[in-house]
């Protein structure tokens, strides 16, 4: 039976193409997939789902993830579908949005630390933390995915960036003030922080993942700045990839141009950046690490059509991208013609 266009042994054929560019094999094509959020409304009314409900149930969360692939053909499949297991399993509170139809979940309550120091005393980085918050719930999702689509399709696992966590667990008045008086306790709190990501990831891997993404959306050196990126969020990022298993993707958002050589230092083996950077400009400086990107997910994937996205796919393999990805988490309602049009 052929769903969105494609066959069974040609999804085969192109998850396994994936699966040898991750490991740093060169392959004849540059395929289209996402290591980042990418349901969709249709897919997940076709799965008769609730979005707000697929974060707390691993048979939701998995048939949510499946869904695009299953309706578009994108060989791909990535949970979970929020930015925020590892804060919860931290202690934060999240509001998962249940009065909101397609809203992604928030921390209900910021500044969990007060302090960088208060964060490496209070956090105990063991096997025990695996066990709190949602982090087996994605694990068993990882499980399941594997099961229904991991012959035909790539399945993801994503965590948050040190950096970007400590965004969402600290008292950012005080980060700030401490970033300035007292760095190397920010350092050390964003060490800690890697330390805890690479079991998750690790953890993720074990459940079936077939790689992990680092969505560092808040460590961007678009966002604070390329000396602040390379004083703290580099060294973090750079622990977390050595402890990581590979294939280990990175993702950072916003223009990041100025900045590539430093993304070029953190050790990831294929890096994903957004519609606002000068892909040649990167090609040039990212020689030995896999290029992913970059489609714009709202003016061309979301407000535009099957046409516009095969010409932003078109320049992007012309500006030689690796594989072609979305710049970002995908808008829930983007139509599922467009995600198929990536292909």
């Amino acid at each position: 039976m052929r769903r969105g266009g494609v066959t069974p042994p040609l999804r085969f054929n192109m998850r396994n193409k994936i699966l040898e560019l991750l490991s740093g094999k060169k392959i004849d094509s540059q395929p289209a997939f996402s290591g980042l959020i990418h349901v969709t409304a249709e897919g997940l009314s076709s799965e008769g789902l609730v979005f707000h409900e697929t974060h707390s149930d691993a048979h939701k969360m998995a048939k949510a993830a499946a869904s695009t692939y299953k309706l578009s053909g994108l060989p791909s499949a990535v949970v979970p579908l929020d930015l925020y297991v590892e804060a919860e399993a931290l202690g934060a509170e999240i509001n998962f949005r249940e009065d909101r139809e397609f809203e992604f979940p928030q921390v209900k309550r910021a500044g969990l630390f007060r302090s960088a120091k208060d964060l490496a005393t209070e956090i105990i980085v063991s096997t025990e933390i695996l066990e709190k918050g949602r982090i087996k719930l994605v694990c068993d999702a990882i499980k399941l995915l594997k099961e229904d689509v991991g012959n035909n399709a790539v399945v993801g696992g994503m965590i948050p960036g040190p950096y970007t966590l400590l965004l969402l667990v600290a008292d950012l008045k005080n980060m700030f003030i401490e970033m300035k008086r007292e760095p190397q306790a920010v350092t050390d709190a964003l060490f800690h922080l890697s330390s805890f990501l690479a079991q998750v990831g690790a953890a993720y891997r074990d459940a079936g993942a077939d790689f992990i993404t680092i969505h560092d959306m808040g460590g961007s050196p678009a966002f604070i700045g390329p000396a602040k990126f390379e004083q703290f969020a580099l060294p973090a990022e750079k622990l977390l990839i050595e402890k990581l298993p590979k294939p280990r993707v990175l993702s950072v958002c916003g223009n990041v141009t100025k900045a590539l050589s430093l993304l070029a230092q953190t050790g990831a083996d294929a890096i994903s950046l957004d519609q606002t950077v000068d892909l040649a400009a990167a090609r040039l400086a990212l020689k030995d690490t896999l290029l992913f990107g970059n489609l714009d997910p709202v003016e061309t994937l979301y407000r535009g059509d099957s046409a516009k996205v095969a010409e932003a796919v078109l320049r992007a393999k012309e500006a030689g991208v690796d594989a072609i990805w979305p710049g970002c988490d995908l808008v829930i309602q983007t139509p599922i013609q467009d995600v198929g049009a990536m292909k």
